[in-house]
């Protein structure tokens, strides 16, 4: 453990170690950093002296602080272009809406014979899936099922979803999603998805099936979405 000295302003020392574990990989992108408690008791100074520290590096954009939650490593961004490439959270806002995600499930699991086709990967590959609610202003929108291999995105398990969307996510790992292939549906929703959509059950709702691809054509994710149609509109742009 890097120990600190009194050579120079000990929160700057301080600055530079968590910076250097970042950098390192001992703090990866999307982690919450151990606390104030836990890094005064680390280093044997006081919380004033970590929080200065710790702020420094927010102010600089490698920390992002979550009220309740705690702080988070930032890592690198990638740009991409919202004209044609964008996520829920950045579609609602621009709608002059306020999003909400509840993330309702998120676990590690093996392809089997449908994702394996899907992704072109083994059978016994592990994917993530995750089960979204999406809210604008506080009202349900859609239910989300998505599923992203193992291998774009390792560390997906210990990243909190709540704090970083996918697409930041991605950014982490230098994944850029660049392409999607979407297809719509009208179905009936099922109890379950019905109850968190606040619908009847047997509700007609708008199933898009998107398949998003990044630079190098590789399929990083797959996602079947469950939106109500009486509270969402949609455009569709033809090229010349």
């Amino acid at each position: 453990m890097s120990t600190i000295d009194y050579r120079s302003p000990i929160y700057l020392q301080l600055r530079e170690v968590v910076r250097t574990k970042i950098e390192e990989g001992e703090y990866p992108p999307g982690m919450a950093i151990p606390s104030e408690n836990e890094l005064s008791e680390m280093y044997g100074v006081n919380r004033l002296t970590v929080r200065n520290a710790v702020e420094a590096l927010v102010g600089e954009g490698l920390l992002k602080r979550i009220q309740g939650k705690g702080v988070f490593v930032v890592g690198d961004r990638i740009e991409r272009d919202l004209d044609t490439l964008s996520g829920f959270r950045q579609t609602i806002h621009e709608r002059n809406a306020e999003p909400g995600t509840k993330i309702l499930a998120k676990v590690r699991r093996k392809a089997g014979k449908l994702y394996a086709r899907i992704f072109g990967i083994s059978e016994d590959d592990d994917i993530f899936y995750i089960r979204r609610l999406n809210s604008a202003n506080g009202e349900p929108i859609s239910v989300e099922h998505t599923f992203v291999p193992s291998t774009k995105v390792p560390k997906l398990d210990g990243i909190d979803l709540s704090v970083f969307s996918l697409y930041e996510v991605y950014g982490f790992y230098g994944v850029s999603p660049v392409r999607a292939y979407q297809t719509i549906d009208l179905i009936s929703l099922e109890a379950r998805d019905a109850r968190m959509l606040d619908v009847e059950p047997g509700a007609t709702v708008m199933l898009f099936t998107c398949y998003t691809y990044d630079k190098d054509n590789d399929l990083i994710e797959y996602t079947r979405s469950y939106t109500r149609g009486d509270k969402c509109s949609f455009t569709v742009h033809n090229s010349a």
